[in-house]
């Protein structure tokens, strides 16, 4: 047994338009990022979903609420799917983030955490959510060093190569866990 991941990204916030790096900063949805969780939920809510998980950050939350707010599919927030801790550098310009990540994989930003404690946080979270919810698919709603964590410890795939590709948006990831 298993349980099936559909991971997605928090629909786009303003500071997503405005090039900011909100990390641990709450955020809000743009009128897009409102009409793309709408979209969400009419993509995913009658997928025979068991739960949606998301990152407790306000982008996060109302992202999910937009899209299953309606449902009976229970929401359950969790601190451990938040995005990285930037530190002092929460609200930097996007620019300046995409220049640090690949310093950042071990060592952490300033007053924040570092990639591998987002892999660390991801690992715990995956390991409470297959004894809790194995044979199930669920959803989670978080951010992309969630993500990035979920394909390493999912797929293999190097964090070095994750955190220096281009984000490009798909309507989510899929990702088995045992």
């Amino acid at each position: 047994m298993a349980v099936e991941l559909i991971y997605e990204t928090h629909s786009t916030s303003t500071d997503n338009e405005a090039g900011v790096a909100t990390g641990w900063l709450p955020g809000e949805l743009s009128a897009t990022g409102r009409q793309v969780a709408a979209e969400l939920g009419e993509r995913r809510r009658n997928d025979g979903l068991a739960a949606v998980f998301v990152s407790d950050l306000r982008r996060a939350v109302e992202t999910a609420a937009i899209a299953f707010g309606d449902t009976d599919i229970p929401v359950y927030q969790d601190v451990r799917l938040r995005e990285c801790n930037y530190g002092e550098l929460n609200g930097m310009p996007v620019a300046r983030l995409a220049a640090e990540r690949k310093h950042r994989i071990e060592q952490p930003f300033p007053e924040g955490e570092s990639y591998l404690d987002v892999v660390d946080r991801t690992r715990d979270f995956l390991a409470d959510l297959v004894r809790a919810w194995n044979g199930s698919r669920v959803v989670i709603i978080a951010h992309s060093a969630n993500r990035w964590a979920f394909q390493a410890l999912l797929t293999g795939v190097d964090l070095n190569e994750l955190v220096d590709s281009p984000f490009t948006w798909q309507p989510g990831w899929h990702f088995t866990a045992s």
